[in-house]
């Protein structure tokens, strides 16, 4: 008798310490937009800047195949940051200061920049 109840106690105890050990270490992640920092880590090449607290970037090649039409100006490249990772609103790493930002019709994620004869689209690095 007191063997059946070792058994069904071993049954019980094993899946809920490894349950207990699974749990304990697991680490927590938050989710949040994707920072400068994160992005030039991935791809000290990427061509980025940052528009309303989030990062947007070009050269990537299922956006560039998109159609899309350019609507409403929102800002402009007020400050280029070639040195480090800290980013604020409307500065870029490559683009020229004075580039303009577009609005696009047919995405939110997506914005269009001009410059020059150039128009750039750029992909919101969001996360979520």
């Amino acid at each position: 008798m007191v063997k059946k109840y070792s058994m069904v106690g071993m049954i019980i105890l094993v899946p809920l310490l490894v349950i207990i050990f699974y749990y304990s270490q697991t680490t927590t992640v938050s989710i949040g937009n994707i920072d400068a920092e994160e992005t030039l880590r991935l791809d000290p090449d990427a061509d980025i800047f940052q528009y309303n607290g989030v990062i947007y970037k070009t050269n990537i090649d299922w956006v560039d195949e998109l159609m899309l039409s350019k609507d409403e100006q929102l800002a402009e490249i007020k400050t280029k940051n070639e040195i480090n990772t800290e980013f604020i609103d409307e500065m870029s790493n490559k683009l020229p200061v004075g580039a303009k930002i577009f609005s696009v019709k047919e995405r939110g994620d997506i914005l269009i920049v001009e410059f020059g004869d150039e128009l750039l689209k750029y992909l919101a690095l969001v996360e979520g």
